[in-house]
């Protein structure tokens, strides 16, 4: 698998004049507000299904003006910022007013259909689609939710098309660096694939407990005795069900591998139950464990050596 991975700071500041983010939530507000914190951006224009989410948006600041597709014009970068099933249409939407120049960029959690759906949407302007997925996101949803924090230190993929320009990716790479993240690069099979297993899976399943715990008729003994270990496995469960739904049905190919790939861990572990066989079991959590330890380490490695070549202690 091929993955590589940009210096986590741009090598020089780009110069936005202006940005448009269709969905100036959590994702797109968050983008909006670290690149006013880094002062690479002069004007944002929001974009949205909702008058009153723009206008909530403008007045926290995360927003300059409330705009609509024909906002491209002119616009040196543009943000898709909402549910993947939506990216078909609003790229349609902003197509005619899309003028050389403006690059166009996605926050999708998928990315196969993405690539997909841009490609009749966009036709010859397909180029200045460079699609992309930052790693991040907190349970709360709206305006409200958006912090200029929410990247630092956090992985941006981009699924850059054989189209794409080299400086296209470059001012979106650079853009994402700006607002803390590191530049990650993958096909979008290969994101798809990785993500189903380590994104959409989990979601899933804290999803399918929560939901199956409420539906039981001593539910409310049962969250009364819920405690962090709970808390911690839902926590994503919290999350927008429009978005999870839309990434579920777009990835649902590799995520029904996953599914049946953790089922038959289910089974094995189910069986291993009804033999009472302890051993083997422990045997399971002991890899888990150590997996997880490594993880962990290695994640602490690297926000070190961040730390480092950022001039840290």
């Amino acid at each position: 698998m091929a993955l590589s991975m940009q210096s986590s700071l741009p090598t020089s500041v780009p110069s936005l004049n202006r940005i448009v983010i269709f969905g100036v939530g959590l994702i797109g507000g968050s983008f909006a507000l670290a690149l006013k914190r880094a002062n690479a951006v002069k004007q944002v224009i929001g974009v949205g299904r909702r008058a009153e989410t723009l206008r909530r948006a403008q007045s926290l600041g995360i927003i300059d003006a409330i705009g609509d597709a024909s906002s491209v014009a002119g616009a040196d970068l543009v943000l898709i910022a909402a549910p993947v099933a939506q990216t078909e249409a609003l790229l349609r939407e902003l197509a005619p007013h899309l003028k050389a120049g403006t690059v166009v960029t996605d926050a999708g959690s998928t990315k196969s259909d993405v690539v997909q759906a841009a490609r009749p949407a966009l036709g010859d302007k397909i180029a200045q689609f460079v699609p992309g997925h930052p790693i991040a996101g907190r349970e709360q949803n709206g305006p409200e939710a958006a912090l200029s924090e929410l990247y630092q230190g956090k992985k941006v993929v981009l699924t850059a098309l054989p189209e794409n320009a080299p400086e296209s990716v470059a001012m979106v790479a650079s853009a994402w660096q700006l607002c803390g993240a590191h530049v990650h690069h993958l096909s979008a099979d290969e994101h798809d694939a990785v993500f189903a297993a380590v994104s959409h899976l989990p979601h899933l399943l804290a999803y399918a407990l929560v939901d199956d715990i409420a539906a039981r008729k001593n539910a409310d003994r049962l969250f009364q005795y819920a405690a962090s270990g709970f808390r911690d496995f839902t926590r994503i469960a919290g999350s927008s069900p429009e978005m999870w739904r839309d990434i579920s049905l777009a990835n649902r190919t590799a995520l029904l591998a996953e599914l049946d790939a953790y089922a038959a861990q289910l089974s094995s572990l189910r069986a291993l139950l009804v033999a009472a066989d302890g051993a083997a079991l422990e045997q399971v959590y002991a890899r888990a464990q150590s997996a997880r330890q490594a993880w962990i380490a290695a994640i602490e490695a690297a926000e070190q050596v961040r730390t480092y070549e950022q001039g840290g202690d």
